[in-house]
């Protein structure tokens, strides 16, 4: 039973589905995960979220409704030998008559891969019950065969609606919480503590109680809670990014996305959390030069252009003024015509490299540096392009003789490519005819 010694967190983790907040999605009524909990068949699952938003408070709920033995371990002290000592205190008949167990692990994605091996045929038997808890991505992170024998179960980060909740029941709550305190909270004040802990009702009630033990009762022995008192307590907004974990993968991914799609505003959140949680400015610049060249392409050959500017001047300037670099950069290709196709030729020209006979350069295209080159057809019949109208010769075949008539390059009509367009389909037909 939690105490008032333990942390406002703690003690008002839920003790049941009743008491659960958010993630109505999985556990909410008639849902999955709630069929299993009530009806005490848990099957191996893996939980996977980001912290805070109830992954260890549903394996404490399983442990007080499940009548099977539950153990809990954390991968970050346990080992194999831990493993096999709840493996065979299950399989103990006197100690463990149904011969079964739930076994909770929390920080699966610690466990190393012989750690993980243990575990695989304890839960392929049905030995043990598997509850894993991670905030990585388990199919990056944990072993194959322990995922295809168990559910995951992916959490969100709480919405807002639901860290209100939260907090209110945590200055009501008598028992576990801070109701025997007169708390004054101003609404204001909660929707900044909801709006500052990102998702994460851990780091929204750790504040809170931080916020109440640090403010002086006033006169008529009331607690004041304000947004000042909040924003003391919390000092920076919670923004779940970590540079060597997955959610850096996803802004990234979301970034390139949102410039790709044309669509400055999402482009400039995106970037916003990277800057805000530390990313390094060249490498969000980086990404700018790659999507500027990919997929803005010769639609918008300035884009490209600008990209390269701002990634030079990044190094002369450096943080904090590199944001406006980085941002102009980033709006420009997310508001530039886009096309693909040079991309798209150059893949098709690669393809073909690898898999066909693609020929060799025709000799009238290849230099004559030493004497007697000629004679052997080096250089014949070459003709010089700015000697002829339009800086064009049109009877010069460019191919090698096995790739005539391949097109790779075919243009968009997308911004400055249009042109391209008008100018290469004049250029192609003169050459065929």
């Amino acid at each position: 039973m939690a105490t008032k010694k333990e942390p406002l967190a703690f003690r008002m983790s839920p003790r049941n589905l009743d008491e659960f907040v958010g993630q109505e999605h999985i556990i909410g009524p008639n849902k999955l995960l709630n069929r299993m909990i009530k009806a005490d068949k848990i099957s191996s699952i893996i939980i996977y979220g980001p912290p805070g938003t109830g992954k260890t408070s549903i394996a404490r709920i399983i442990a007080n409704t499940t009548k099977s033995t539950f153990y809990k371990l954390n991968a970050v002290t346990a080992g194999v030998k831990d493993i096999k000592q709840v493996v065979e205190e299950t399989q103990n008949a006197f100690l463990n008559p149904t011969g079964r167990s739930v076994l909770f692990i929390d920080e699966i994605h610690r466990f190393n891969k012989a750690q993980q091996d243990a575990l695989l045929p304890h839960v392929e038997d049905g030995t043990v019950v598997l509850i894993g808890a991670t905030t990585e991505n388990p199919f990056f992170e944990v072993n194959k065969a322990l995922i295809s024998r168990s559910t995951v179960f992916m959490l969100e980060p709480l919405k807002n609606e639901h860290i209100i909740k939260i907090i209110n029941m945590a200055v009501s709550d008598k028992e576990r919480g801070l109701g025997a305190l007169n708390i004054n909270i101003t609404e204001d004040a909660v929707l900044l503590l909801a709006d500052m802990s990102g998702g994460d009702a851990r780091i929204a009630l750790n504040a809170l109680e931080l916020a109440v033990l640090t403010t002086d009762m006033n006169e008529d022995g009331v607690y004041i809670i304000t947004p000042d008192v909040i924003m003391d307590c919390i000092q920076k907004k919670v923004i779940r990014f970590d540079k060597s974990s997955e959610q850096h993968y996803d802004n990234i991914s979301a970034f390139i996305k949102s410039m790709r799609g044309s669509d400055p505003d999402a482009t400039l959140l995106y970037l916003a959390k990277a800057l805000y949680a530390g990313e390094d400015p060249e490498f969000l610049a980086r990404r700018i030069m790659i999507c500027a060249s990919e997929d803005v392409g010769m639609a918008n050959p300035n884009a490209l252009i600008l990209a390269v500017a701002a990634t030079q001047a990044i190094h002369m300037i450096g943080m904090p003024e590199a944001r406006i670099l980085l941002s102009q950069a980033a709006v420009m290709v997310a508001t530039s015509p886009k096309s693909n196709s040079s991309y798209k030729a150059l893949d098709a020209a690669l393809y073909d490299v690898e898999h066909k006979n693609t020929g060799e350069a025709p000799m009238h295209l290849r230099n004559a540096p030493a004497k007697g080159m000629e004679s052997l057809g080096y250089g014949v019949g070459y003709k010089y392009a700015h000697d002829y109208p339009g800086n064009i010769v049109n009877d010069m075949e460019y191919m090698p003789e096995e790739m005539r008539g391949t097109y790779y390059y075919h243009p968009s009509a997308n911004g400055y490519e249009a042109r391209i367009k008008e100018w290469l389909e004049k250029r192609r037909k003169n050459k065929e005819n």
